[in-house]
């Protein structure tokens, strides 16, 4: 027999920035397409017009950089019916072009729908998911920014208290940290494990510049002595977005810097870089947007303790070197909002099964090729000359094997289930 799913109490979702935003919003979707009860708090005073089952708590919204969704990511947004809105947000661009300090083309990697590349099919600004995924829920859920939780307390398997910024404390069937790489409830549901990031040695920064004309259509990767690369991508509004990367031990103090302090080092270690860097650090030091991070992973050996479950880099980052976090994040919302909604109030069963179906998806993607980053930033100019001449010869051959393994994409079989709508008094929804 089909479980059944009955009506549920409060649950609450933790997100810290767009990212997690996003993901607690793509969840809120993936509820809604099971016809579960959704509600969070949005900072406009209103009366619910359900009972609360899904409580939504953003501590800040900050830019974002481009993303891209493939393989099961791609069905997951059909299922969830917010494909044509995603595909009609991306950013068009049209592939991926390795250069030289000149300017000169050393491989080029076009978008070729169906197939495995650098670029996706569904190439899109954060910001622009953030949309689609808001839009699709907020007539039926509240949203409430500027909070995030700061305690949490599980006495018994029954219920999780949780503390908020403001003080608050307020009792939920479930705590869902979907709250980042250096997730806080994370910290507060698994304090034996200490340190569950595996960092891969390279340092990004990430911001916004205004575009010109020889940024064309396609993303430009560029290399530079020292483990250095740039890489610029059009955006389709008017916008270039940058990204700074290096290989090296000196930013390892960036998070006790202030922004401008993050500026100055990144230009520091960037001014000799060549090809546009003066350009692009001169946009960089206008940029509004700036933000910086460590490039790492992150491996759990469990994403569930008790009510609290993790979702996304909170549990398992895959690391922007995969080109997976994003599928992953939103694979996993779907799989977790599905197995809650056949489990009902059997949440062990629910994030069991979660676990079990998405695990296998989320080792592959986190199965780095050896040498990575590194092999991607040689530190020395013969370095990247012979770089420039393998990736060449992946780009004339059409090795995309490599490139599949490169980009760390699984392939986009038919791994989770299609999970049928059930109510909120467990009724399955026959279709119309």
């Amino acid at each position: 027999a089909e479980p059944q799913c009955s009506q549920m109490a409060p649950v609450t979702l933790s997100s810290l920035n767009k990212a997690s935003f996003s993901l607690g919003s793509a969840l809120a979707t993936s509820l809604h397409s099971s016809l579960i009860v959704v509600q969070s708090l949005d900072p406009r005073p209103r009366r619910p017009t359900h009972e609360p089952a899904w409580i939504c708590c953003v501590k800040h919204v900050h830019a974002g950089q481009q993303i891209d969704i493939r393989g099961a990511g791609v069905q997951v947004i059909k299922r969830m019916g917010v494909e044509e809105a995603i595909r009609a947000r991306t950013t068009r661009e049209d592939g991926l072009l390795f250069i030289d300090a000149n300017g000169r083309h050393k491989a080029e990697f076009p978008v070729r729908p169906g197939e495995l590349s650098f670029t996706s099919e569904y190439e899109i600004v954060r910001e622009s998911l953030v949309k689609v995924f808001f839009d699709a829920t907020k007539a039926n859920t509240e949203y409430i920014f500027g909070n995030h939780v700061t305690n949490l307390q599980q006495a018994d398997d029954e219920k999780v208290s949780v503390t908020l910024d403001t003080g608050e404390t307020r009792v939920f069937d479930l705590l869902i940290g979907a709250d980042g790489m250096w997730s806080k409830i994370r910290k507060l549901a698994f304090p034996d494990i200490q340190d569950p990031s595996k960092f891969l040695g390279q340092y990004t920064s990430y911001f916004t510049i205004p575009y010109e004309r020889q940024d064309s259509t396609y993303a430009k990767w560029y290399n530079a002595q020292g483990g250095r690369s740039i890489l610029i991508r059009p955006d389709n509004s008017g916008c270039t977005r940058s990204f700074l990367s290096i290989i090296s031990n000196e930013p390892a103090g960036y998070r006790q810097l202030s922004i401008p302090a993050q500026k100055a080092m990144m230009r520091r270690l960037f001014a000799d870089a060549g090809w546009e860097t003066e350009r692009i650090l001169n946009g960089m030091d206008k940029a509004d947007d700036f933000y910086m991070q460590e490039i790492g992973q992150i491996r759990m050996p469990c994403w569930s303790r008790g009510r609290v479950v993790l979702l996304g880099d909170a549990g398992y980052c895959s690391s922007p070197i995969s080109g997976m976090g994003t599928t992953l994040a939103i694979a996993g919302a779907y799989v977790l909002a599905g197995e809650i909604s056949r489990a009902g109030k059997d949440f062990r069963s629910a994030f069991q099964g979660y676990e079990s179906k998405m695990r296998p998806y989320v080792t592959k993607a986190q199965d780095l090729p050896p040498g990575v980053p590194a092999i991607l930033n040689p530190q020395s100019k013969w370095g990247i000359k012979v770089f420039h001449s393998i990736i060449g010869l992946v780009a004339w051959s059409r090795i995309f094997s490599l490139v599949e393994k490169l980009s760390g994409a699984p392939e986009a079989d038919n791994t989770f289930p299609n999970y049928e709508p059930i109510s909120p008094h467990g009724a399955k929804v026959e279709p119309a």
